[in-house]
């Protein structure tokens, strides 16, 4: 009787589909991996994450509300718009005479001491009309408790996007 090492072993071919797939699935799984030992390793609790959002929908809530002074205090004083200071950006937010409705949702926040990171995807409302959609990156710091934007970056896209998310999904 032929013991199991014995038998020929079958070969086994995979697309490039297949490989590719494989290779995907297998990236995503590592940055699962990576995101649940982040989270895991005491370096930011769900707290603290909800605290970083907080500090986003502060900024947002005061531009819908074109509170200029609540739209400073949410920047540290050298706080950036990609790469302008911040004052023309809130002059104008602040003045508009459109109702701007930015509203995230599938947030990701990533702490370590006292800097964060929030990527943000959006969608932007004028006068309740969708305008566009895309992707705010916030860099934070941690000043007095406090999460203040030293950095914001962004993209703008009309397609693909979905209008009709609101942000409520949070």
């Amino acid at each position: 009787m032929k013991t199991p090492d014995q038998f020929p072993r079958p070969v086994m071919r995979t697309s490039s589909v297949a490989r590719k797939f494989l290779a995907a699935h297998t990236r995503f799984a590592h940055l699962v991996l990576c995101a649940v030992l982040l989270s895991a390793g005491g370096a930011a609790t769900a707290s603290e994450e909800d605290r970083v959002l907080a500090a986003v929908d502060a900024l947002f809530d005061a531009m819908r509300n074109r509170d200029a002074k609540a739209l400073q205090s949410a920047f540290l004083p050298e706080g950036r718009l990609g790469t302008e200071d911040t004052e023309g950006w809130i002059r104008s937010v602040s003045t508009s005479e459109a109702y701007l409705d930015e509203v995230t949702f599938d947030e990701t926040v990533l702490i370590d001491d006292s800097v964060a990171m929030a990527w943000t995807p959006y969608n932007l409302f004028v006068n309740g009309e969708f305008h566009h959609c895309g992707i705010d990156l916030f860099s934070f710091r941690k000043v007095d408790g406090q999460w203040k934007i030293l950095q914001i970056d962004d993209t703008r896209r009309e397609e693909p996007c979905d209008p009709k998310r609101r942000g409520d999904e949070r």
